[in-house]
């Protein structure tokens, strides 16, 4: 299991190197990930309602990229791979939440 220790100490290395906090960053991903999912269920029970979407959407947008905001707004000298990798996961997440919501429309 030596490569896991080197993996860890790699990880963990880079929230000083980037300024942030490896273990700050996954509690707000894995934390966000039940209110994403609730907000998404409020859009769709909303659409079926015929009510506004607007704010269940504007929620999971916000849920789907809290780890991603926390990344840009506290990281110092973030290598630009990986903002165009935060735009890639934002518009396949755009793209996987709109055909969630499509078939939850379609099977009820």
């Amino acid at each position: 299991m030596e490569w896991w220790h080197v993996f860890k100490d790699w990880f963990l290395s880079l929230g000083g190197k980037y300024n942030v906090n490896p273990f700050i960053f996954g509690a707000i991903y894995l934390g966000a990930i039940p209110f994403f999912f609730a907000s998404l269920y409020w859009t769709v029970r909303n659409i079926k309602n015929k009510k506004s979407v607007f704010i269940p959407i504007l929620l999971t947008g916000f849920f789907f990229i809290s780890a991603y905001l926390y990344l840009i707004v506290v990281g110092k000298n973030i290598p630009v791979w990986v903002y165009v990798f935060i735009g890639i996961m934002v518009v396949y997440g755009v793209y996987s939440a709109i055909g969630k919501v499509k078939s939850k429309l379609k099977s009820k």
